[in-house]
């Protein structure tokens, strides 16, 4: 084992990444140049942190297998669970998904109690240390290898391993390229979002039949969506916004309009009977952006990335803390392999991992016509059979349930290959399309 290694950064990635460091070196310390509060509530080092949050259901395994009871924890705290088909009333393309069981299930929570309860959890390992209030300004090495950190003030902390958990503005980049060590190539798809959020008092019966809200909008003559879910303290955290927004809703007259223009009236209905208390918060997201460390020939030992700092998903997505989760995962194995050495079959495995959550933001971005950027291979097909799984899983609930287990990052992406089940996409695609059958 060896001595320390220091997570810079402490946000979901870094308090993943230290619990599993916690296991591996004798001393972990976090840095963060915020104020951690001792209570959850939003942070500046976290300017989405007042916007809706989706732990997807494979993210939830993980931190469970992180911090066991996690889940049960975070419903205690006044989360609310409900399965993606039975509790969430979700439209596109027309219509609503019918309510059946998908057997995925969500917790509705805001981010600052999510990490609140994960910092709690970190604080109490042994030999981890949080420390707040501190900036790093570079690393201590050479162009062989990464030893250490520098922090603002001159102080010097030596490491055995050095995590990057920064987030999309990780200027790390800068930092390697100071000691003479390669950086990766970047891809950036531009695409415009941008989304504000209001908090309501929710009231028993507000929804009869749905616990939680999700308009998406159809391309391209459609780009805004609208968000309402259950949070804790008997709480609606509501959202509304969309893809290549120039002028998100900035006043509550302006909100309000914009939830009467989306396509489905449920959540305008909601916000007339619900109590706003909460100004407006809007957030900014100009660009996703993915650092290709994994194509690095020689990346240096001694540092690696993770979470946003590697890849910063459009956030309407709902795949950063799951990715982050399992990419710390990964951290470990590969760590527990090749010690030292280990950056190189990390960033393999990183990149396993984000290929698919990836794939599928970039490929729902590039639905919209003004999103810019590199397209994956196999665009056009992946988006047209992508709309038949959606077509289809609009009639059938089979279809739906292993959609969402796939999205969700439970089952790989092949599973929807399977000959069988391309076969009944196209059918109930063509059926949904004609407007006949029933959901089944």
């Amino acid at each position: 084992m060896d001595q320390r290694a220091v997570v810079i950064g402490a946000g979901m990635a870094g308090l993943a990444a230290a619990r599993v460091l916690s296991e591996r070196f004798a001393h972990v310390v976090v840095l963060d140049r915020d104020v951690l509060p001792g209570e959850p509530v939003p942070r500046r080092g976290v300017p989405q942190g007042s916007q809706p949050h989706i732990m997807l259901a494979g993210g939830m395994r993980t931190f469970n297998e992180l911090f066991p009871g996690f889940e049960t924890e975070l419903i205690a705290a006044g989360g609310t669970r409900f399965d993606t088909g039975l509790g969430l009333c979700s439209y596109r393309m027309g219509r609503r998904w019918p309510s059946a069981p998908t057997g995925v299930s969500l917790v509705a929570a805001t981010r600052p109690l999510i990490e609140a309860i994960v910092r709690a959890r970190v604080t109490t390992l042994p030999n981890v240390t949080l420390r707040d209030r501190v900036a790093v300004s570079g690393l201590l090495g050479s162009a062989r290898e990464v030893t250490g950190v520098v922090l603002d003030d001159g102080e010097t902390l030596d490491a055995g391993l050095v995590v990057d958990c920064t987030g999309r503005g990780a200027r790390s980049d800068r930092w390697l390229a100071a000691l003479g060590l390669p950086i990766p190539a970047q891809l950036e798809v531009k695409v415009g979002v941008a989304y504000t959020s209001r908090l309501y008092r929710r009231q028993p019966g507000d929804l009869t039949d749905w616990s939680a809200i999700f308009i998406l909008p159809t391309p391209p003559g459609e780009s805004l969506s609208g968000l309402a879910l259950p949070v804790e303290g008997d709480r609606w955290l509501t959202a509304i916004g969309g893809w290549h927004v120039t002028e998100p809703p900035a006043d509550a007259e302006t909100f309000e309009g914009h939830a009467r223009g989306l396509p489905d009236p449920i959540l305008s209905d909601l916000l007339d009977r619900a109590e706003p208390i909460s100004d407006l918060v809007t957030t900014r997201f100009p660009a996703s952006r993915r650092r290709l460390f994994e194509d690095l020939r020689d990346p240096p030992p001694g540092y690696v990335a993770l979470g946003d700092a590697i890849c910063s998903f459009n956030p309407i997505y709902g795949q950063g803390m799951s990715c982050a989760a399992m990419s710390a995962i990964a951290l470990g194995h590969a760590l527990d392999k090749h010690g030292r050495q280990a950056a190189r079959a990390f960033y393999a495995a990183a990149a396993a991992i984000l290929d698919v959550p990836w794939s599928f933001a970039v490929g729902g971005d590039f639905s919209f016509p003004r999103t810019v950027g590199p397209r994956p291979r196999g665009f056009a097909v992946r988006r047209w059979y992508s709309r038949r799984i959606a077509l289809a899983s609009q009639i059938d609930s089979g279809v739906n349930g292993t959609f969402a287990r796939v999205q969700h990052l439970i089952d790989p992406p092949r599973t929807l290959m399977r000959p069988g089940f391309v076969l009944r996409v196209l059918r109930m695609a063509r059926k949904r399309r004609r407007g006949s059958g029933p959901v089944r």
